[in-house]
């Protein structure tokens, strides 16, 4: 039980600051969830998470959505996302290989985003740069629905305007996601055990919204990118060193 209450104050306080990030939720929860209660549970669950939490944004800013980049990211993450599914089985027979590789992506993420954020990089990566971010984003989404940060590397040099950013962003997975929740139905993730603690999440989820909304509005989100970062890192060292 203890467990249970951890992760679900993981997923409340991680969607807090994807409110506020637009982009570090996932990224920040898959880690510590996969430790509190396992991939099965965690990968299905943090995504439907994201598909709610997404939905919530297009609702209100559809018209902002960069139509010509939503389609170039979908079209491109989709064929990453079949690779990390067709992975998916052969890391998932060794858990503790799911960790290591996982908090290895998660130091990197956060090492690189930090950088390009203190440096405030400006300069748009070449075609073929483009197109590895954005494969490599749909593959470690396919894995464990944490391809946000490559896919934000990429977006931010496309995509100038903050209301576009995260509209588009926002559209971009409802569709990565849905199409990784029809795969976990199909392979057996999304069972009727893990619907009383999806209920429970989706709650926290709403509130979680509500909160973040109001610190969005009050608080530096400098400081809270900054904080992201350092969470990010932290997770991904707990993944990788065992205490």
């Amino acid at each position: 039980m203890p467990k249970l209450l951890l992760f679900y104050l993981v997923v409340f306080l991680s969607n807090i600051v994807q409110c506020i990030t637009g982009f570090a939720g996932t990224v920040l929860a898959m880690p510590f969830s996969l430790m509190l209660v396992g991939y099965a549970t965690a990968k299905p669950i943090l995504n439907i998470l994201g598909i709610a939490a997404s939905i919530g944004v297009v609702l209100g800013h559809y018209k902002d959505i960069d139509k010509s980049e939503f389609f170039k990211i979908v079209v491109v993450m989709s064929i990453g996302i079949g690779g990390g599914m067709f992975i998916s089985p052969h890391i998932t027979a060794n858990p503790d290989w799911i960790e290591k590789i996982l908090g290895a992506v998660v130091i990197v993420f956060a090492l690189y985003n930090a950088y390009l954020f203190f440096k405030k990089k400006e300069r748009e990566p070449n075609k073929v740069l483009s197109y590895i971010l954005l494969i490599g984003a749909g593959l470690i989404h396919g894995l464990f629905v944490c391809g946000g940060p490559l896919l934000v590397t990429y977006a931010s040099t496309k995509i100038k305007d903050t209301r576009q950013f995260r509209a588009t962003i926002s559209a971009v997975w409802i569709v990565l996601n849905s199409i990784i929740m029809v795969i976990d139905i199909k392979d057996g993730y999304l069972t009727p055990q893990i619907i009383p603690n999806l209920t429970v999440c989706m709650v926290l989820l709403f509130v979680a919204l509500i909160v973040g909304e109001k610190l969005a509005r009050k608080l530096s989100k400098n400081a809270f990118m900054i904080l992201s970062y350092i969470l990010m890192f932290d997770s991904g060292i707990s993944l990788l060193v065992d205490f």
